[in-house]
């Protein structure tokens, strides 16, 4: 287990289309352990393996409610509810930064486990805002993506901002 460079904004590896895992092996778990350090030290709830430089459709959630993290290997979004609900997001590769947007209360999603067999699952509130934000992840679309051209703009200046001040 390591705990992996994250990749910043505005790298166009952010926006490129992860592909499929194909054979869940030892390195894919191996892999999806170190998503689950990175994520935790970053700090966040949830991260993909385009995060960390790699274009494969490896997703790892952990709430702070959940007593071990969430391993999603190929999701795909089957079934979105029409009700949806607005909360603030952000990302581990554009730290310090945040916006409120408006996605899917509910969700189903179907995906792979560790152990390679497939599976469905239900999701609500908190827990559907991660997949479906980490899914466009790995579909490269980037969550200031889902916002206004002016409100994605000023959120990128603020961010350039707190590069400078930190650099």
């Amino acid at each position: 287990m390591a705990i992996r460079p994250i990749v910043r904004f505005p790298d166009p590896r952010l926006r490129q289309k992860a592909q499929p895992v194909g054979t869940v092996d030892e390195a894919v778990r191996e892999l999806a352990r170190d998503l689950a350090d990175t994520m935790r030290a970053a700090p966040g709830i949830g991260i993909t393996a385009p995060h960390v430089g790699v274009l494969a459709r490896l997703v790892v959630i952990q709430l702070e409610t959940d007593p071990a993290p969430h391993i999603y290997i190929d999701p795909d979004i089957t079934w979105t509810s029409p009700e949806r609900i607005r909360h603030v997001e952000g990302s581990v590769s554009m730290p310090g930064v945040t916006d409120e947007l408006e996605r899917h209360a509910r969700v189903r999603v179907r995906y792979r486990g560790l152990d390679g067999s497939e599976r469905e699952e239900e999701a609500e509130e908190l827990m559907a805002i991660c997949l479906q934000h980490e899914i466009d992840q790995l579909d490269g679309v980037f969550w200031i993506d889902r916002l206004s051209k002016l409100k994605r703009d000023r959120l990128i200046k603020r961010f350039e901002k707190l590069q400078r001040i930190r650099a």
